[in-house]
């Protein structure tokens, strides 16, 4: 289900906020009419539904709380920290503040990365996917990854994944 994140009306007229009373993105309704909100539950729930990728370690092990805390990381700490570089009320002062913040952040992640092939290791995880997606929003936002040089070599390993480009080009994205 598509909902225009400005105006929250849905293609058939009704209201987002009676789908979703958050009324942001990402939702996931399951077959059954069950909703699963925010990024780093849906992504896990996915990632369970096809064990075999191995996008998630299993439940209850160490590898899953190390994934749990990437989730945790990108979402609180990078995702949410680009929502006010999206408003165009927020004044650039303040605009400059939070992209010092994100570059502390991804300078985090550049030295997480060093030696890795991705966020957990040698293996793709659901966090990497997600990292991906909200590292992208850099350049539009007048960020430069260009001195994070982990981070953007895992960017074009990530986004060299067949699979990724198959989302990107679904998406309108390549």
């Amino acid at each position: 289900m598509l909902a225009p994140t400005k105006t929250h009306k849905l293609p058939d007229g009704g209201d987002y906020y009676e789908v979703n009373p958050l009324g942001y993105v990402p939702l996931l309704e399951l077959d059954d009419g069950t909703r699963l909100r925010e990024g780093p539950a849906i992504v896990q729930y996915i990632a369970d539904q096809a064990p075999l990728k191995n996008l998630a370690p299993a439940n209850g092990t160490l590898p899953r709380y190390r994934l749990q805390e990437w989730l945790t990381f990108i979402g609180t700490e990078i995702h949410k920290t680009f929502s006010p570089l999206f408003n165009p009320a927020v004044p650039d002062e303040a605009k400059k503040v939070f992209r010092d913040k994100l570059a502390q952040r991804f300078a985090r992640v550049d030295g997480e990365l060093a030696g890795k092939d991705y966020l957990m290791g040698e293996h793709f995880s659901v966090a990497d996917g997600y990292l991906f997606t909200v590292s992208r929003w850099a350049k539009p936002m007048a960020i430069d990854l260009a001195g994070y040089k982990n981070l953007v070599a895992w960017q074009e390993r990530v986004g060299a994944r067949p699979a990724v480009q198959e989302a990107l080009k679904v998406e309108g994205l390549k």
